[in-house]
């Protein structure tokens, strides 16, 4: 049994991470990052992505929505 408690929010998510959070295949948020639409943050070879980025994205995806109706 752990001792340290979990963050009730992640800082960080792993790209596989960030893909379940948002629904999508881990194939998909590599190519959202490679195409600079799903920003990260390095940590030496890691990629990283902050809850914020996450948001941004799905903002992103909401303009793009609004802008094909």
């Amino acid at each position: 049994m752990s001792t340290v408690a979990e963050p009730a929010e992640r800082l960080l998510y792993r790209p596989e991470e960030a893909a379940k959070a948002l629904r999508i295949g881990r194939s998909m948020v590599y190519e959202e990052i490679r195409l600079g639409r799903l920003q990260t943050v390095r940590i030496g070879r890691r990629r990283l992505v902050p809850p914020e980025y996450i948001a941004q994205y799905v903002e992103l995806l909401k303009r793009e929505a609004e802008a094909t109706t």
